[in-house]
């Protein structure tokens, strides 16, 4: 019962522990949330069941290799196999198992498998840059990708967005998903970045970094990395949404 009830706390809910750990929504630096963010106080709308319930996600909904983003094609793709690993946990550390992660991200080269990317970087046709996965009864996941590139992005004067890769948490309920990025050690891209600067306080900051790991290191493979994710609490990651 009490994982149940656990479980149903709309994770949003939680979303400013403490001023300054999460980022701002209007970072004058960041261009684009001069538009994006709001200039009225906000409104509280009451929850629907259409909010409050599903989707559900099981392993079964999930095809194999989704969690390995270097074999979801015929050849291999190119770059530098790394595997990223972590628990997602709540503000006790306690394990939220059988919650769905998706991550999206760039090639090796810095561009999206995506229309809207037309960054001047090669697309790599054994690389689609997403995956998915179901947390294990310790609130575990792996992946196994290709270390992104940096790109350009036009925020500002000669702009490069530093090596990330984008993650999903999905919560019980459509109102309780979260998305937040990680980033990787000793990036020198990072001081200059305004998305990540968006976050005041240097601590949570730090909390998008991920942590290098001989643990899952792969002997002649691959490096390992990793990110574990707190929901809430006084160390909570740092979302975007």
């Amino acid at each position: 019962m009490d994982r149940q009830l656990r479980t149903m706390v709309p994770v949003s809910g939680y979303r400013r522990p403490v001023p300054g750990t999460q980022p701002d929504y209007l970072h004058p630096s960041y261009v684009s949330s001069r538009k994006r963010a709001p200039s009225k106080s906000l409104i509280a709308m009451p929850a629907t069941l259409t909010e409050l319930t599903g989707p559900r996600f099981a392993p079964e909904h999930l095809a194999a290799h989704e969690s390995d983003l270097t074999r979801q094609h015929g050849g291999a793709p190119l770059g530098e196999r790394i595997i990223v690993s972590g628990r997602v946990v709540d503000e006790e550390d306690r394990p939220v198992d059988g919650t769905l992660i998706e991550i999206w991200q760039a090639n090796a080269a810095g561009r999206y498998a995506h229309e809207s990317d037309q960054h001047d970087a090669p697309l790599d046709p054994n690389f689609s840059g997403g995956g998915r996965l179901i947390t294990d009864g310790e609130g575990g996941y792996a992946f196994t990708t290709i270390k992104p590139g940096a790109y350009p992005w036009g925020n500002h004067a000669n702009a490069w967005r530093p090596a990330h890769i984008h993650f999903s948490i999905f919560g019980p309920a459509f109102a309780t998903r979260l998305v937040t990025q990680m980033y990787f050690p000793g990036d020198p891209l990072l001081a200059a970045d305004p998305i990540w600067n968006s976050i005041a306080d240097e601590n949570a900051r730090n909390r998008l970094v991920s942590a290098f790991d001989w643990k899952t290191t792969s002997p002649g493979y691959a490096l390992g990395y990793r990110f574990n994710i707190v929901l809430r609490g006084r160390e909570q990651t740092p979302m975007e949404g």
